[in-house]
Order: C-alpha cells, then structure tokens, then sequence
C-alpha cells in the first residue's frame, strides 16, 4: 500500500513538473500575446472599455497582454492571417470573412445578454422627426453603412434589403461605408446619410444607447424603421496554431472574468451581458454562409 501511494505521489508531482513546463515553455514562445477588437466605435471607446480586460488577461496568463485597436475590420482579420494578433474579439461577419479567406482562426467564446439570449438585431435608424416610416420611403436617400466587414452594419441589411428585392446601389441616392457603428449614427445625425445601419439588442442595450450614455447625441432623436431577425452574438477567436495549453488557459481566464473580475467584465458591455458561454466553428457556420451569400450577390449586380 506504501509503495503504491509513494507511487501516485511520484506520478502526481511528474504530472505537475510536465504541467509547469508546458506552461513555462509557452510562456517562452509568447512574452507578449496581442488582443485586437474590431472599430465598433472610436479608437478612444474602445480602449477604455477593454484596458481593464487585458489587464486581467495579462495577471491571469502570467504574460504580457497588448491591446491593439484596429483602424478597420480588415486590419483584424489581416493581422490574425499573418500572426501578429493572437486573439481578437470580432463581429460574426468578420469572423467570418477571416474563415472564407482562409485564415485559420477558432471562435472560443460569445457573451449571454442579461436576459439569457445569445444575439443581437441589425437596425435601420432614421431620424425621430423625418417623414420616413418604411425602407421603402427612402427610394433615392443617402443609406449610411458602417463597413464592408461588419455584420449588422453591412452584410445582414444588405441581405435584408435583397429580401425586399431592393438593390441599395440603384435604390438609394447613395451609399456611404461610416467606418463604425458611432459614425454611422453621427453621419445620420448631421444629415450626411437620411437612414443608418446599427446594431441593436434592446431598448436599453444599443450603440445609440452607448452613445447617449457618452452625451454623443440624443437617443429620443432617433428611431427605428427596420429590425432584423437575430444574430449570433460576436465571437472572440484564437489563432488555431496556439499551445492548447494556452488556449486552455485563454479560454479559462475568460470564462472566470464574471466573478474573478466583474468590474473589467461588466465594462465591455456597460454591464449588459451575463457571462461567456462557449462556441465553435459550427455555431457561426449560418454567418458563413451568409457571408457567402452576400458575396454572390455583389457578384451578381456588379
């Protein structure tokens, strides 16, 4: 019996030496591991909303986490494709551009929203006093769209304008890509575009809402002409070429951040959101086809 339990004590502490060198060895190959979130809103929002994540991540890991803003969608995408970034929090279309272009990614985790659903909507704002009921009433208007990467910015309304058998390049007056979910709200607001594509969750949980919060503008001053069926909420991907003990840990920090850390949790969604939940490849499969979808038609009226 001695001898046995001396034994599984010596497998254990082997166990524990191969463990710690794993980690250690890791740790060697990545003194720094990048984290880049797709332009949502400005570069300013979005360093504020996440800098107390990453730093989290950082004491979490035992290594050094650098928060990168990208100037757009693409930037993400290219920078998981040549390695640069390592983790990246993005929309479920641009995730989905980076696996139809071949980069070899994999979705760990989305968020629940406080009311235990898992996705958001694509809107059409227009302004709260303009005549404009329907998307049908704003034939040769200005359309506001927030990038050729983004989900409820660009892909799905342009999916949804195709069920409306409207073209938006021969339909609207013209059409503007903002470069974020903040401009296209500012672009309406100044009279720039006549109605804007954003993303939406409820009353209380949208950009706009954001927006207001940061007196950016008025909320009352907008409203809502068109809504979406549901969207997967975004995934955060690793690069597939990671340790899996690294993604282990990664996916381990992230999951124990509601409670580990609920302050930097609660602030990347001003405290919308319940917790990570897990997801693969096969959960965001419906945005690649999507995607593939929206492809097709470009291709079709260019």
């Amino acid at each position: 019996m001695l001898t046995r339990r001396l034994a599984l004590g010596a497998a254990l502490a082997v166990s524990a030496v191969a463990g710690s060198a794993q980690a250690q060895s890791w740790k060697a190959a990545y003194p720094e591991l990048v984290m880049a979130i797709v332009p949502a809103e400005n570069a300013s929002g979005v360093t504020e909303r996440y800098a107390p994540f990453v730093e989290y991540l950082s004491k979490e890991l035992g290594t050094k986490v650098t928060l990168r803003v990208a100037n757009d969608y693409a930037a993400v995408i290219e920078g998981q494709r040549n390695g640069s970034i390592h983790l990246a929090g993005y929309g479920p279309a641009s995730y989905a551009r980076a696996v139809v272009t071949g980069v070899a990614v994999e979705p760990f985790a989305t968020t629940m929203n406080a009311d235990g659903t898992v996705g958001y909507y694509s809107v059409f704002y227009v302004k709260a006093d303009s005549p404009y009921k329907t998307i049908e009433d704003l034939k040769g208007k200005n359309l506001g769209l927030v990038d050729p990467n983004s989900t409820s910015g660009n892909n799905v309304p342009r999916f949804a304008l195709n069920k409306m058998k409207i073209n938006p390049e021969t339909f609207f007056s013209k059409v503007t890509y903002t470069g974020s979910h903040e401009n296209a709200v500012i672009a309406l607001q100044q009279g720039t575009v006549d109605v804007a594509a954003n993303w939406w969750n409820a009353d209380t949980d949208s950009n706009l809402m954001r927006m207001a919060n940061k007196n950016l503008v008025k909320k009352d001053d907008f409203r809502i002409v068109y809504k979406s069926d549901l969207i997967p909420n975004s995934p955060f991907a690793f690069l597939a070429n990671l340790p899996p003990d690294l993604k282990a840990a990664i996916v381990k920090a992230f999951n124990e951040s509601p409670t580990k850390a609920k302050a930097a949790f609660d602030k990347l969604s001003d405290g919308k959101d319940r917790e990570f939940i897990k997801v693969d490849a096969n959960y965001y499969e419906p945005v690649v086809e999507l995607i593939k979808f929206v492809d097709q038609l470009r291709k079709q009226k260019s």
